[in-house]
Formats: structure tokens, C-alpha cells, sequence
């Protein structure tokens, strides 16, 4: 199983990082540039937004990784570098400047931003501060690169793994940013993942896109898909174990470390929804397919009504239903049955697609805590799948009111 860890992504072999503040953000207290080092270079995937409207990041990121290889990752908060006229120069300044500070190919530097869409960007803070920054790389500072991604998260989100792959120790390290404008279409806000496993780019890229479609593209805190949202991963193949070139055991063992990390970081996203104050799983079972399952799922946790009934610990079941109902996919409404469960207990409010009647006070138990699961069983076939997000409270228009601001 993942756990959190202070310096996570620096957890697997090879691996250094480093955060701090470089002038881009106005509160000097916050970091707001960060890198990830491999000591080698790495096989390299990503996944990026579905959105039409792309930070220009994703573009020279797309470019570095043609040939499936990256040596490090630099990301910069507070300013997306979205929507502006110089926004590919930027981030391939980034990359430059970047690249002669830690002696490394430009070409072999994955870039990201994250922050208000649309803002007029410098180069000044980086060439005055990358220096600084790649200089002050360790493994010991994970937790530094991790602030420096943050936006509005109210705690960071980083993680690691350990497996074992032909008896040789494998690890997986994680850290994400996100917390609003969060509806993927790809993987998250800005996740970045290392491993000193060995495989192939051509897997590696086939098995992120398999995990990110049954974790981060089941997270939706707000229904709004962003311009940036890019998950990166690195491999430098340093555990040394025998490269993955198949999908074998050992792909399988790789894939399901990769999962349980990549399922951790998407319910930590969601529980940290901005203003959130609940962390809302739906799980829904026996649907016609998994496809089926998947836009059931999804179409509940968006559901602003039924985001606001669950902040107001109101047992609302007919806007489950009727999330349910506008789902674009076929089934039977009639033969489903929904239960609400937390700690304080599990509250059935629906059997065969009708009311069963429950005792308010159980509800509200149900509901105070800040854990819901959403159990829908639509008794139609063999379809699963879990969706993550969280309530809608008032803190989440206070935030997003003077956002820019």
C-alpha cells in the first residue's frame, strides 16, 4: 500500500528535488518554483487536459517528450503561462535556463505551470533564481518541490510506494497539486510521479494511461476541466531490475503499485476540494459495463445539488437519482438501489429506483462525518467503477470570487 511521506518523490532510487520562493508569487512565504532531478536520464509519459484552451507548458512539454526520454521536471505557481502571446518562449526559457544550471539537455526537461490563466509572464524570476534553485537539489527535498506546486491545497499531497518486481526492491514516489478547477480529462491539475523501475517508454506510457483512466479522470471537484492539467512520470531504471519490455508479471506488479499510489493522490485531490469539507467516494456496482459505471459515478460527484445536500448533511436521495438519470448511458432506473455510508453507519435511501423510507436522525449521523461513500448497486451486470469529489460549501465561492485578485 502507498502512504504519505515527507520527501516522497524522492523516495525511489536516483531522485533529488528541490522548491523555493523565486518573486513570482507576491507572498514571499510561498514557494513558487520547484524541480524533480534524475540522477539518469528516464523514460518518460505523460497525459495532458482535453481542454481546447492548453497552458503553453503542455506544448514544450509534448515537443521534449517525442522521443520518450527526461532527466528532470521544473514547475512554476502562481501564473499558468495560458494565453500568452510569449507563453511557448517562456516555457522554453524555463527549459533552457534549466538545463545549463543542472548541466542536462534542454530537450530532456519536462515544464509546467500552474496559477491565474492569462496573466502577463517574465522571464526575470527564473533567470534570477535558477541558479538557486538547481544548485539546492536533495533528496532530502521533496517536501520543498511539493510546496512549490501548491495553489490553493491546503495541504500537500505526496506519496510513495515500495514493491517488489523478480525479487529486486522497486519504489514509486508521488506529488500533485490540486484543488479547484478539477474535472479531468487526462489525469489531474499537476501531478508528477518518479520510479526507479525499469521499463520501457513505450509501456510506460501505455500503463499511465491505463491507471489515469480509473483514477484521476474519476476526480471532479468543481466540473471544470483546466487548461493545465499534465501528469508526468520519470523511470530511470535504477532499481535495476529486468526492464520491462512486455506486459508480463512484472508489468502487472508495476501497474498495480502505480495504481494504488495514483488512487491515493485522486482521493486526497478531492478531499482537498477548494472550501471542501467532505470527501464524497462513489461506488457504483453490477451496472450494464464499466463504461456505464464510470459516467454514473462521475455524474453523481458532479452534481452541484447533491454536492450542496452533502455539505448541508441533508439526505436529499432524489438528486442522486436524478444525476443518475441524466447520465448519457443506457440502463434500467428501476432495478437500483442506493445507500449512503460513513463511520456512524450505512443509511439505505433507495431500493428499485424508489424512495425506503429512514429515520432522519441516523441521517444526520451518517452525514456529519467527513466521509461519504455513495453506494449504488444497479443489479444490471458486472460494471464497477469509484468516482471521488467532495461537497460545495460556501468557502468554495469565497475562494473563487477574488481568486485572480
Amino acid at each position: 500500500m502507498s502512504q504519505y511521506r515527507k520527501n516522497g518523490i524522492c523516495f525511489p532510487k536516483g531522485f533529488k528535488a528541490n522548491g523555493i520562493h523565486c518573486g513570482i508569487r507576491k507572498n514571499k512565504t510561498k514557494k513558487d518554483l520547484s524541480v524533480i532531478y534524475s540522477e539518469v536520464v528516464a523514460n518518460a509519459a505523460a497525459t495532458y487536459t482535453q481542454n481546447k484552451v492548453k497552458g503553453a507548458p503542455i506544448f514544450v512539454t509534448k515537443e521534449h517528450l517525442k522521443d520518450g526520454l527526461a532527466q528532470a521536471m521544473i514547475c512554476n505557481s502562481g501564473n499558468a503561462n495560458t494565453c500568452n502571446a510569449n507563453g511557448v518562449e517562456i516555457a522554453n526559457g524555463m527549459s533552457e535556463l534549466c538545463a545549463k544550471a543542472l548541466g542536462i539537455k534542454a530537450e530532456d526537461i519536462i515544464v509546467a505551470s500552474t496559477g491565474v490563466i492569462g496573466e502577463p509572464m517574465s522571464m526575470d524570476p527564473f533567470v534570477q533564481h535558477m541558479d538557486e534553485l538547481c544548485a539546492g537539489i536533495s533528496d532530502q527535498k521533496g517536501s520543498d518541490a511539493c510546496e512549490g506546486i501548491m495553489t490553493t491545497d491546503t495541504f500537500k499531497k505526496e506519496f510513495c510506494t515500495e514493491f517488489m518486481i523478480d525479487g529486486v526492491t522497486c519504489r514509486i514516489g508521488g506529488m500533485a497539486k490540486g484543488s479547484g478547477m478539477i474535472h479531468p480529462n487526462m489525469a489531474t491539475m499537476l501531478a508528477f510521479l518518479t520510479s526507479d523501475v525499469a521499463i520501457t517508454s513505450e509501456l510506460l506510457d501505455e500503463v499511465v494511461h491505463e491507471v489515469v483512466n480509473d483514477t484521476f479522470n474519476m476526480v471532479s471537484v468543481d466540473g471544470d476541466t483546466s487548461t493545465n492539467d499534465m501528469l508526468c512520470i520519470m523511470a530511470n531504471g535504477m532499481a535495476k531490475n529486468k526492464v520491462i519490455d512486455e506486459k508480463n508479471e512484472a508489468y502487472e506488479a508495476f501497474k498495480a503499485a502505480l495504481m494504488d499510489i495514483c488512487v491515493d493522490i485522486s482521493r486526497n485531490i478531492a478531499k482537498d476540494g477548494e472550501g471542501a469539507s467532505k470527501l464524497l467516494t462513489c461506488i457504483v456496482q453490477q451496472a450494464p459495463d464499466i463504461t456505464c459505471a464510470k459516467k454514473v459515478a462521475k455524474s453523481v460527484i458532479t452534481s452541484s445539488l447533491f454536492k450542496a445536500a452533502m455539505f448541508g448533511k441533508d439526505a436529499n436521495w432524489g438528486r442522486i437519482l436524478c444525476a443518475i438519470g441524466y447520465t448519457d448511458a443506457i440502463f434500467d432506473v428501476d432495478k437500483i438501489d442506493v445507500t449512503l455510508s460513513s463511520e456512524a453507519g450505512e443509511l439505505p435511501v433507495c431500493v428499485n429506483g424508489s424512495g425506503c423510507g429512514f429515520d432522519e436522525d441516523h441521517a444526520a449521523n451518517v452525514l456529519e462525518e467527513d466521509e461519504i461513500d455513495i453506494l449504488i448497486d444497479m443489479h444490471q451486470g458486472e460494471g464497477y467503477a469509484t468516482a471521488w469529489g467532495c461537497d460545495l460549501t460556501y468557502d468554495y465561492v469565497k475562494i473563487n470570487g477574488d481568486y485572480r485578485t
